[in-house]
């Protein structure tokens, strides 16, 4: 059990923005010491097994209500209380949740990364550093591009329809206003060393 309550980092930004290379490049720095843990806003889309796979390839996933924050809000109280939680996983193949659960230890920091972890007041409330990427939308759109083509199976066209009808739009109705509510906005995502640099020192403060 931990001696103290976890710090809470919370990272948000427009889709492929860099968010969970930010959140990746800080858990391996601590790797060693065994003090970070990560959780992923998008494990916790809201389980679709009553629909079928049409209907899931319908449901607009940039909006806040696609998510399960209640169930995400609750897991995280748990990780501050000192408890272990059993968190859902996702699988973009399918639209739907992953059999399969991850057992998430408290650590004694906590890296929240997703799109609205800023935009739900909940959730932004129990934060202790908030965090904005602020990356251009050329940027994301390629770097978007490339992931969906690689590591989920989709088409060119699908993926462009979604960022024209959904994704842009939603970013600029959600994911941009929540910007004010950041303690640090970092432009260009991981490429960005100083920030980053600057965040590590800050933990590392914090831990000793």
């Amino acid at each position: 059990m931990l001696l103290k309550k976890p710090l809470l980092i919370g990272i948000a930004g427009g889709s492929a923005s860099g968010k969970t290379t930010i959140a990746q490049i800080l858990y391996e720095s601590f790797e060693e010491t065994n003090s970070v843990a990560i959780i992923k806003e998008d494990d916790y889309y809201n389980d679709q097994s009553d629909l079928t796979f049409e209907e899931r390839v319908k449901t607009n996933y940039d909006h806040p209500l696609a998510f399960d924050h209640a169930l995400m809000k609750k897991q995280l109280l748990e990780l501050l209380d000192g408890k272990s939680i059993v968190k859902p996983t996702y699988d973009f193949t399918i639209h739907n949740r992953s059999e399969k659960t991850e057992v998430v230890d408290p650590h004694e920091v906590i890296i929240i990364e997703g799109l609205f972890v800023l935009e739900e007041k909940e959730i932004r409330d129990l934060l202790d550093i908030k965090i904005y990427v602020d990356t251009p939308y050329d940027i994301r759109f390629i770097r978007r591009l490339i992931r969906d083509i690689k590591e989920r199976g989709r088409e060119l066209d699908n993926i462009v329809n979604q960022w024209m009808n959904t994704v842009r739009v939603m970013h600029e109705q959600f994911v941009e206003p929540s910007k004010k509510y950041a303690h640090i906005i970092i432009p260009e995502g991981g490429s960005n060393n100083v920030a980053v640099d600057l965040l590590i020192t800050k933990i590392n403060s914090i831990l000793s």
